[in-house]
């Protein structure tokens, strides 16, 4: 066999460096992800749905990972029960910024809403004409989680230690945004707090903290395998029910026609109560001056036929 030449050499050498330095990879923090491929050390992958390049050594965008499940569950692996439907205001297909944020209008359709910086809808839908003029911060995320019955509460301390950690750890959030961590048996609730002013360059957002986070609490880990084992004081802890709640930097714009039904009555039954307590009162003050004038009148026609 004849030695290689130089330049076959050369080019050899060449694709054993690219191919060193572009090996498969595993991303343990987005399970969402085709080919992956390690550079420098680092692995990246294309998000699924968008193809935006994800770096695997961070929490991707909450918006990335809403399009990547939605993307999914149109795939048609598996047919759903005619009857399923799904919560349109909590898993939508989202429009996405280049650098993976929320764009502040979303549309289904010809239906748009303005999101905040979480994707969550904060004005009634309107036509594709609606403006969203800015993508209003999320500044205040409250995580609130009821654990199922037990007997005696868990240890507090170690509760708010576990949690703590885990964020800081598990999502890499810088522990000065985690500002309470409360357990009222059985309710958990966390506190995470992150201004326009506080966020750096580098750290990551409450948003795609707590969608990590509530997907682990619900058993659907986003991680590849590495699945949130929540144990306070080696006791496993199972939980009933996760709400997570926005505050924004701009309030809301919220129509009285977006407000649920149950919400309305109860706004209904109100004003009634308060219109019938003032036609009662009213009434009942008409009666008393009508007594008044008649007992009057019957002491002055007593009173003249006394004087006469």
């Amino acid at each position: 066999m004849k030695p290689l030449s130089g330049t076959a050499l050369l080019l050899l050498l060449l694709c054993a460096a690219a191919c060193a330095q572009q090996s498969p990879c595993i991303c343990e923090k987005n399970k969402r992800v085709v080919n992956c491929r390690a550079e420098k050390g680092v692995c990246w992958c294309d998000s699924i749905g968008s193809g935006v390049s994800v770096n695997c050594d961070t929490l991707t965008s909450k918006c990335l990972l809403m399009k990547a499940e939605v993307s999914s569950s149109k795939s048609g692996r598996r047919e759903k029960p005619k009857d399923a439907f799904e919560d349109t205001d909590g898993l939508y297909d989202p429009e996405c910024e280049n650098n993976g944020v929320f764009k502040a209008k979303q549309c289904n359709g010809t239906t748009c809403w303005c999101v905040n910086t979480a994707g969550v809808r904060r004005t009634d839908k309107h036509d594709a004409d609606l403006k969203c003029n800015q993508l209003v911060r999320t500044m205040w995320i409250i995580i609130e989680m009821k654990h199922t019955e037990r007997n005696a509460p868990l240890n507090t301390e170690s509760l708010k230690k576990f949690f703590k950690d885990t964020i800081t750890n598990r999502y890499m959030l810088d522990g000065r945004y985690i500002t309470n961590v409360l357990y009222e048996k059985p309710y958990i609730t966390i506190d995470l707090k992150q201004n326009s002013s506080d966020k750096s360059s580098g750290d990551v957002d409450i948003a795609d903290v707590a969608y990590y986070f509530e997907k682990d609490v619900k058993g659907d880990s986003i991680f590849h395998s590495n699945r949130l084992n929540i144990s306070i004081d080696d006791e496993v802890l199972e939980f009933e029910k996760t709400v997570v709640y926005y505050v924004d930097e701009i309030a809301p714009e919220f129509s009285m026609k977006s407000l649920t039904p149950g919400l309305i009555a109860v706004i209904v039954v109100v004003i009634v109560a308060i219109v019938a307590a003032i036609v009662v009162l009213v009434l009942t003050r008409r009666r008393k001056g009508k007594y008044v004038k008649a007992e009057v009148k019957e002491m002055n026609e007593m009173h003249r036929g006394l004087n006469a």
